[in-house]
């Protein structure tokens, strides 16, 4: 279901959130928004068990908690877009929004659990849980932020997040992190199999149509996995092994307070809030044709915040609105919230079947790879999209070029700041925060005058 079918309603009720279209089509559709979300959903995950030590291609008795880690992000996806699509008092948009993972806390995240093991996700579930209960509390004040971050501050964070994981994406296609003793790492065959994942996704991206279209990188991961199956790359132990049923646990990572974790999710948790707004407001644009209300906007904040808060109890990752699922409203013109409250519901149901997780840790990495590189690269390309629409006069060209010199920079290399304490080292290593605070700060400083000079 590509776009508006006359079948499912009249124009006027399609552009209304509380309309129903019936089972029979507003299943499949809430399929389609699980499929267009499900890969990106579960990545960070797998990132962060790996930047652990966890995850894929470790042989730790640690691994079934990257099963577990991947179960909770199908659960609390599916929880926190019930907190949106039905709401309760002030929380919820009650629009189509579709919550997952959110990948901008990424970089925030690896410095805080690089080599720790499990052992080291007590900080970042405090990260988590103190994050979106910042996230919560801007709700009343959010849209009083939105001058401070216009397309230029916007745009680099975006495009900063992105180029901080194409190295993830290039290590997954060739078989993982690096190491000594490792001679298949970039080996033929690794590669073969993440192409194969990248021309498939692109090939039903530009050439099939509906779901197949909508769910490419799923289907392309689909096509990847059974080619890596038959050369032999696929181990099924895990699934055998996972129950068939689980409940989520409290602090199952246990919780430990860390300063850094604090400061940068509650700084993070800006940024996703403000990119919660823009995505309410393209949903309301691009389903119905006007602008979010201002009841909209807090609510989705507050479900913003309150899912990710709720997620870091039960050792889940932090999460916000998917944009990919808005370009899908878009695009099928359907804008019933009840739609994306089915999807929400089969999210819910795959949560607690550790099996669904233990067949996505059982995907080879170089098969994620494949993924990983085309998603990766559509961030930055979503952050170029963004910069896009700002002046590029001297002056912006100037905030610019000192946030991604310094941010990126330090990112590449976090040796310069050895002789920095820990907790500083962590939060400026990421590069994304201070790149953030360079281009905010000189935004609200450098006079817009000054831009006109070159003109003179």
């Amino acid at each position: 279901m590509s776009k508006a079918d006359s079948s499912i309603g009249t124009p006027a009720q399609l552009r209304d959130p509380n309309y129903f279209p019936g089972m029979a089509q507003a299943v499949p559709l809430g399929i389609q928004h699980v499929l267009a979300m499900f890969v990106s959903n579960v990545t960070p995950a797998i990132i962060v068990a790996g930047a652990a030590g966890f995850g894929f291609g470790s042989n730790s008795a640690d691994f079934p908690s990257l099963i577990y880690m991947i179960q909770m992000s199908m659960l609390f996806a599916g929880i926190a877009t019930l907190f949106q699509t039905i709401g309760f008092g002030p929380v919820g948009a009650r629009l189509p929004i579709v919550q997952g993972t959110s990948f901008a806390f990424i970089p925030i995240m690896i410095p805080l659990v690089a080599g720790k093991g499990v052992d080291g996700m007590g900080v970042l579930m405090c990260g988590v849980i103190a994050g979106g209960l910042f996230h919560t509390l801007l709700a009343p004040f959010i849209g009083r932020f939105r001058f401070a971050l216009p397309p230029l501050v916007t745009g680099l964070v975006v495009t900063m997040i992105g180029l901080a994981l194409l190295k993830v994406g290039i290590q997954y296609a060739a078989g993982g992190v690096p190491a000594i003793g490792k001679p298949e790492y970039g080996s033929l065959q690794n590669w073969s199999v993440a192409i194969i994942v990248i021309v498939s996704t692109y090939g039903l991206k530009f050439f099939a149509k509906g779901i197949l279209s909508s769910a490419a990188v799923l289907v392309g991961l689909i096509i990847g996995y059974i080619v890596a199956y038959f050369l032999g790359m696929v181990n099924l132990d895990n699934v055998s092994r996972a129950a068939d049923f689980a409940m989520p646990v409290p602090f199952k990572f246990g919780f430990e307070f860390s300063f850094a974790a604090v400061i940068g999710f509650c700084l993070m948790g800006v940024i996703s809030a403000i990119e919660t707004v823009g995505d309410v407001t393209g949903i309301t644009k691009g389903g119905a044709g006007r602008e979010a209300t201002e009841a909209e906007i807090k609510g989705a904040t507050y479900a913003d915040g309150l899912g990710t808060m709720i997620s870091g109890f039960f050792g889940a990752l932090p999460n916000t609105s998917f944009s990919q699922n808005v370009g899908l409203i878009a695009m099928t013109g359907v804008m019933s919230r009840h739609v994306a409250t089915i999807g929400a519901i089969f999210l819910i149901i795959c949560g607690f079947i550790p099996k669904v997780g233990a067949v996505i840790s059982s995907i080879p990495i170089e098969v994620l790879g494949g993924g990983v590189i085309v998603m990766f690269g559509m961030v930055v390309s979503a952050g170029a999209s963004m910069l896009s629409e700002v002046k590029w006069n001297k002056r912006n060209m100037m905030i610019f070029a000192l946030a991604i010199s310094i941010g990126l920079g330090l990112q590449l290399e976090p040796g310069a700041l050895q002789h920095l304490p820990a907790t500083a080292k962590i939060l400026l290593s990421s590069g994304l925060l201070p790149a953030a605070f360079i281009a905010i700060i000189l935004n609200l400083v450098l006079p817009e005058e000054a831009a006109d000079e070159e003109k003179a």
